[in-house]
C-alpha cells in the first residue's frame, strides 16, 4: 500500500510517500514555515510525489496529523486529506501528534511506558500515556501540570515533550522544538492502522484562543 502522509499541525509543512509492502520510505519533504500552510501544502505534496517518481493516482491511503497543534494548521491539513481521499477514492486516516511523539521516542528508547506532555500554554499540558509497545493507556487530554506529573508517576513512565523542558526552566526557543517529528513516522503509523469508515477530524483539546467579540451585535428589528 502506498501511503501519502501530510502534516500542517505545527511549524512544519510536510509530506511523505511510504510503501508499506516494502517497508520503505519513498520520499519526504519538509518546510519549516510557521504559518501559510494552505499556500504551500499542495506544492510540498507535488515535490514528494516527484521525488518518489509516483503519480498522485498511485496513492492508496492518505494520512494526516489531526493535532493537537495549531488550530488553523490542523484545519488546513484535515481539509486537504479529506479532499484528496475523496478525489482519489481512497481512505483517509488521522494520526495524533501525541502518538507520533510517543512512537518516535519508543523506537529509540524501548522498554518502558511514556507520557507525552506538550506545553499548551495557559498552565495546561496536552497529555497522553502510552505503553512500551506504543499502545494508548489514556485518552488525549489537556491537564494541569500537576495532573501530568501525577499521571507520569502513577505509570512509572518517562515524560517527554515540550512541557518537560519548560518545567526545567528552559526558554521557549529551547523547548518548543521538542514537539517536532519526522513526517515518515506519521506514514508508518498510518500504514499500520486498520481501515476506518470515519473521516479524520481535528483533535482540539480546548477552545480556540480567539473569541468572538460581544456587545457589538445589532439588534434585529
Amino acid at each position: 500500500m502506498i501511503v501519502l502522509a501530510i502534516d500542517t499541525a505545527g511549524v512544519d509543512c510536510s509530506a511523505a510517500l511510504y510503501d508499506s509492502a516494502a517497508g520503505k520510505v519513498l520520499s519526504a519533504v519538509t518546510e519549516t514555515i510557521g504559518k501559510g500552510h494552505a499556500e504551500r501544502l499542495m506544492a510540498v505534496i507535488d515535490e514528494a510525489l516527484a521525488a518518489a517518481t509516483l503519480p498522485l493516482k498511485a496513492v492508496e491511503r492518505v494520512a494526516v496529523v489531526i493535532g493537537p497543534g495549531s488550530f488553523t494548521g490542523i484545519r488546513v491539513g484535515v481539509a486537504a486529506a479529506r479532499g484528496l481521499g475523496l478525489a482519489l477514492g481512497v481512505e483517509t486516516v488521522g494520526v495524533t501528534t501525541l502518538e507520533v511523539l510517543a512512537r518516535k521516542f519508543l523506537d529509540e528508547h524501548p522498554g518502558r511506558p511514556v507520557v507525552v506532555a506538550m506545553d499548551a500554554k495557559r498552565d495546561e499540558v496536552y497529555t497522553q500515556a502510552f505503553s512500551a509497545r506504543a499502545e494508548a493507556l489514556s485518552h488525549p487530554a489537556a491537564l494541569s501540570p500537576e495532573g501530568a506529573s501525577e499521571l507520569t508517576k502513577s505509570l512509572s513512565a518517562t515524560a517527554i515533550g515540550s512541557w518537560v523542558e519548560h518545567s526545567l526552566g528552559k526558554g521557549e526557543a529551547e523547548y518548543e522544538g521538542r514537539d517536532r517529528f519526522d513526517i515518515t513516522v506519521v506514514a508508518r503509523i498510518a500504514a499500520e492502522k486498520p481501515a476506518d469508515a470515519q473521516r479524520p477530524k481535528p483533535l482540539y483539546l480546548r477552545g480556540p484562543d480567539a473569541k468572538p467579540q460581544t456587545g457589538f451585535a445589532l439588534a434585529r428589528s
